[in-house]
């Protein structure tokens, strides 16, 4: 049986919304290094290799938001989905102080397998979901951690990362910022201009409505916080899709 690259969650709701996770396991498949890239578990659970909690709080938000959900199933460590596929970073060598052995020497066979078996069929299914929507409102689900190695600590909880398009971000930043308990970061802890990454490629060349919503992860690190985030934002993201009369 083949790898499956992607999973969806709710993939008959009818909404507009539509939801993306683009790190949402830390996965190795069989054929990528033995499905062993020669890190330490430990690191292989941390936030170099998926954004923990992300997938969870993704498929609370589909549900609450009536419409689908899709996730990666593959660590963003073999290949990031949120990279252009000419982006050097594509296939991480180093990450906050972790060797990626496996990825050291990465023959262009190799990588086009990766692109072929992951990467593609992961952002043609989120094309399909998009393309089956007149009007879609894309939300891409992201978290980062409290503190890089050797970095001060990150005090937002929240980040709404957008590029040129901020027609859906501004609103739904200040709708955030009127929660009084919020530390709320506009292209924090990222930038959010990024050329080919997944909001380029599947919102802004498209003129589709869209944010990228990054939590702290020690945050969303189990199924209550994960839902308890969900039922938070869903009526936010509502409210601010209703004030952008988009």
């Amino acid at each position: 049986m083949s790898f499956a690259a992607f999973d969806f969650e709710a993939p008959d709701g009818a909404s507009r919304w539509v939801i993306t996770c683009d790190h949402a396991r830390n996965t190795v498949p069989d054929f990528v290094a033995g499905g062993d890239l020669g890190i330490a578990s430990e690191d292989m659970a941390r936030h170099i290799a998926f954004d923990i909690g992300a997938e969870g709080v993704s498929r609370a938000l589909a549900q609450r938001l009536g419409g689908p959900a899709v996730l990666t199933n593959f660590s963003r460590l073999v290949i990031d989905p949120n990279r252009g596929e000419d982006d050097p970073t594509l296939i991480m060598r180093l990450y906050d102080g972790t060797i990626i052995p496996a990825n050291k020497r990465v023959t262009p066979t190799e990588r086009q397998e990766r692109l072929e078996r992951l990467y593609l069929p992961y952002h043609e299914a989120k094309a399909g979901l998009l393309s089956a929507r007149d009007t879609p409102v894309i939300v891409s689900v992201h978290s980062f951690t409290p503190q890089l190695r050797g970095r001060p600590p990150r005090p937002w909880q929240i980040g709404i990362l957008s590029a040129q398009d901020r027609r859906l971000a501004d609103p739904l930043l200040a709708r955030l910022r009127a929660e009084p308990d919020l530390c709320v970061g506009d292209n924090e802890p990222y930038n959010g201009a990024l050329i080919g990454d997944s909001m380029d490629r599947h919102a802004l060349q498209h003129g589709r409505p869209h944010v990228l919503i990054e939590l702290r992860n020690d945050l969303i690190s189990d199924e209550i916080q994960q839902k308890a985030w969900a039922d938070r934002l869903a009526p936010i993201l509502q409210d601010a899709l209703a004030v952008s009369g988009l």
